[in-house]
C-alpha cells in the first residue's frame, strides 16, 4: 500500500482511548523540554542559556553552527570575554568579544565596546543609531563552553523552513501511529 497508505490506516486502526494517550505523551515531551529550558535560564541567570552561532565573525575560534552556552553572573564585565548580546530594533543576538569597557564612577553602570574576531572594525556600525555602548541590559550572557558544528541542524531548519515542517509532520506520525 505505501508508507503514507500504512501510517492512515494505522491511525484509522487506533482506538480513541490508544490516540489520546499519544497526544498526551507528545504533550509530555514537550512540556517537559519547555521545564528544562525554563530550569536552565534560573541556573545560568541567561534569559537564552544556549544559542547558536549565526555567521563567520568569531572565527577562528567559533565557527557557524557551533552551539554556545552561556551564564551571566553579577561579577563585572571584563575586556576580551566574549558576550552575546541583542541591540534594539534586532530579532537575532550577536556572539562577539569585549574589546573596550568604560566603566562610569557616578553611577557605577559599565558601557561595553565588542568587535568580532573576523572583522575588522567595532560593532558601532550593528549597535541602535547613534548608540556608541552597549549597557548591562543588551548582554545576554557571557559564553562559558561550546559543542561545534551542532547547531547546523538549527541552522538548517531555519533556512530550509519546509524540512522543519517535514521533520514536525514525521515526529506527529511517529508518535500517533506507535504502538507502545
Amino acid at each position: 500500500m505505501g508508507m503514507i497508505g500504512d501510517a492512515v490506516a494505522a491511525v484509522r486502526g487506533t482506538n480513541v482511548r490508544h490516540l489520546l494517550m499519544q497526544v498526551i505523551s507528545l504533550g509530555l515531551i514537550v512540556s517537559s523540554a519547555l521545564i528544562i529550558w525554563k530550569g536552565l535560564m534560573c541556573l545560568t541567570g541567561s534569559e537564552s542559556p544556549v544559542v547558536v552561532v549565526l555567521s563567520g565573525s568569531m572565527e577562528p575560534g567559533f565557527r557557524r553552527g557551533d552551539i554556545l552556552f552561556l551564564h551571566m553572573s553579577k561579577a563585572p564585565i571584563r575586556a576580551g570575554e566574549i558576550v552575546v548580546f541583542h541591540v534594539d530594533g534586532r530579532e537575532i543576538p550577536i556572539v562577539h568579544r569585549v574589546i573596550k569597557v568604560h566603566e562610569r564612577n557616578d553611577t557605577g553602570e559599565v558601557d561595553v565596546l565588542t568587535k568580532g574576531d573576523n572583522n575588522y572594525g567595532d560593532d558601532r556600525l550593528l549597535y541602535a543609531q547613534g548608540q556608541m555602548w552597549l549597557n548591562r541590559h543588551h548582554i545576554m550572557g557571557r559564553v562559558v563552553g561550546f559543542l561545534p558544528y551542532v547547531g547546523w541542524v538549527t541552522i538548517i531548519m531555519t533556512e530550509q523552513p519546509y524540512i522543519k515542517y517535514i521533520l514536525i509532520g514525521a515526529l506527529g506520525l511517529l508518535v500517533i501511529t506507535s504502538k507502545e
